[in-house]
């Protein structure tokens, strides 16, 4: 297929390789040219503009940062709904507000241009690796016809149901996995008020029921004091601020997220926004320590 790629980051960078890797045709837009080099080296076509990218494409997947990026991208001046032909397809794969998937949606089929959400959960390594977990709103159609790219994308796919589907889904796992790091930095800041030591505490709870992966990759790094690698904590901030807004619109309860959000924001007032999440430990340790 004529694949289209925006957003050569972390994450983006491997994803669009794996796709050039897998035979397609694709074509880069980038805000900044150089990070599309390597692509372009191994056969990739560099865009100017992002209805450049989307004329030249049947199908263009986005991984960008934010609510507003994404509607920058798609229907700001330039932007990808003044490029693509009827039956072109926007996938965006970025984390953003559901509301926002939804509004692009309606926008995007005035003109005959499917959508499709399609978050994604696995972090660096599943995009490396080939084994995201993908969970897609939009038309069941439009879904068929990308299934393929997906396929090389991911090891998992559901969708969960029509646009914006895939964002709430989204907001579920990074409501879920960060609680848990949360839950994870008070059962090791409790261990260490008892002078225990860290590493063999997850160990121990490793074994047991409350056992899971981000026991063993977020609980590991607090107990290694490895708190630089993996994913900035101003991400998963920016996360929680989508799902805040949507637990007040639908005036849902949820009492232990929102403890979560207190803490995130205490970590972003402490200077740690650049810093893992696996940080808030340390805004358990020292709540009034600056930590950057």
């Amino acid at each position: 297929m004529r694949v289209g790629f925006v957003g050569l980051g972390v994450m983006g960078l491997p994803m669009a390789g794996h796709l050039l890797a897998a035979g397609h045709e694709v074509a880069v837009w980038a805000r900044r040219p150089a990070s599309a080099a390597g692509l372009v080296a191994a056969g990739a076509v560099q865009c100017a503009t992002p209805a450049e990218l989307a004329a030249r494409s049947e199908v263009v997947i986005s991984i960008v940062t934010a609510s507003a990026d994404v509607e920058q991208l798609a229907v700001g001046p330039g932007g990808l709904i003044e490029g693509f032909a009827p039956g072109g397809i926007h996938v965006d794969m970025s984390t953003i507000a559901p509301g926002t998937a939804r509004r692009l949606a309606r926008c995007y089929a005035q003109q005959d241009i499917g959508w499709l959400d399609a978050p994604v959960s696995g972090g660096e390594i599943g995009a490396r690796e080939a084994t995201l977990a993908i969970m897609a709103g939009g038309a069941a159609e439009v879904l068929e016809r990308v299934r393929p790219l997906f396929g090389c994308l991911g090891r998992t796919l559901v969708h969960v149901g029509e646009a914006g589907a895939g964002q709430v889904a989204k907001a579920c796992n990074q409501m879920l996995m960060v609680n848990v790091i949360q839950a994870c930095a008070e059962a090791l800041r409790l261990a260490g008020a008892h002078g225990l030591d860290a590493g063999k505490v997850v160990a121990a709870l490793a074994g047991g029921s409350a056992g899971s992966r981000v026991l063993d990759v977020m609980g590991g790094r607090m107990a290694r004091r490895d708190f630089v690698a993996g994913i900035q904590a101003r991400l998963h901030h920016k996360d929680f601020a989508i799902l805040m807004e949507e637990a007040r619109q639908l005036g849902a309860p949820l009492p232990v997220a929102v403890h979560t959000w207190q803490q995130l924001n205490a970590l972003m007032g402490l200077g740690g926004a650049q810093l893992d999440t696996s940080s808030l430990l340390r805004v358990l340790e020292s709540p009034l320590e600056r930590l950057s």
